[in-house]
């Protein structure tokens, strides 16, 4: 599975760390100071991401979301002071509450020592993945980025947000990389479309925010995993018998378990 692969590319928001919930919390908070009223957090999800999905070829997607927020709840902010707003609101989370999910830390060192370059490839800001860098004190302690990282691609990199592939081709382009020596890990709809559409092997980590999503995920890739220790797992096993394909290790792997 990773035996072939020199560069491992991770998405960040959902896959590498625990943070959907989080932006589902700064937006409530955001509607409720344009007058907005209490919404559940699903809700405020299903909607930022259809919009997000309809605007993707919008130059700036998240500009565009605030906007329209405004003029959801008539407000006299313009578009820019409403993302100035949402990104003030989040850097308590960002800082103090989001954090890796568990497991991910240890598959990040665990690649690193087999020798792989890993990128992460993620439609979050800029601004956002420096506070991760810089100012958070789980991600730093555990699996700081500047060390575990060869290159961060975000938001600003690329001309379209996932699920176009553009993020991906450029990671391709920058570091003159084939598909076939990439590996990817998303955890959503739009991500995993983005890694199909750049023609590069995917798996999908589960992430609950998902849900909603996860049988049309199960048809997207053979590989999916609910835990990042599964991941782990596939790897010390290909460490063991490097010459046997993924399949062979999960019939290895059940039938191990059953005797």
């Amino acid at each position: 599975m990773f035996e072939n692969k020199s560069t491992i590319i991770f998405d960040m928001d959902g896959t590498l760390i625990d943070s959907v919930g989080v932006w589902n919390q700064v937006d409530l908070r955001l509607i409720q100071t344009l007058g907005g009223p209490a919404m559940a957090e699903g809700d405020i999800q299903q909607r930022r991401e259809r919009f997000l999905k309809e605007h993707r070829d919008a130059e700036k997607p998240y500009l565009s979301y605030c906007e329209e927020l405004g003029k959801t709840y008539a407000s006299a902010w313009q578009a820019e002071d409403i993302l100035q707003e949402r990104y003030r609101i989040a850097q308590h989370f960002l800082k103090e509450v989001v954090d890796y999910k568990p497991g991910a830390p240890e598959v990040l060192h665990a690649f690193k020592k087999d020798g792989k370059t890993l990128v992460i490839a993620s439609t979050t800001r800029r601004g956002n993945m420096e506070v991760y860098r810089k100012e958070n004190r789980s991600i730093r302690r555990k699996a700081p980025l500047d060390s575990c990282f060869a290159r961060i691609y975000t938001q600003e990199d690329a001309p379209e947000i996932k699920p176009s592939p553009a993020i991906y081709l450029k990671v391709l382009e920058d570091m003159g990389l084939s598909k076939e020596e990439c590996f990817i890990f998303e955890d959503s709809l739009a991500g995993a479309a983005a890694a199909r559409n750049a023609g590069i092997d995917f798996a999908v980590i589960y992430d609950r925010y998902s849900d909603a999503d996860r049988e049309e995920l199960d048809q997207m890739t053979p590989y999916q995993f609910d835990h990042w220790k599964d991941v782990l797992s596939v790897i010390r096993r290909e460490r063991r018998f490097p010459s046997i394909a993924f399949s062979k290790l999960l019939a290895f792997n059940s039938t191990s378990e059953s005797s």
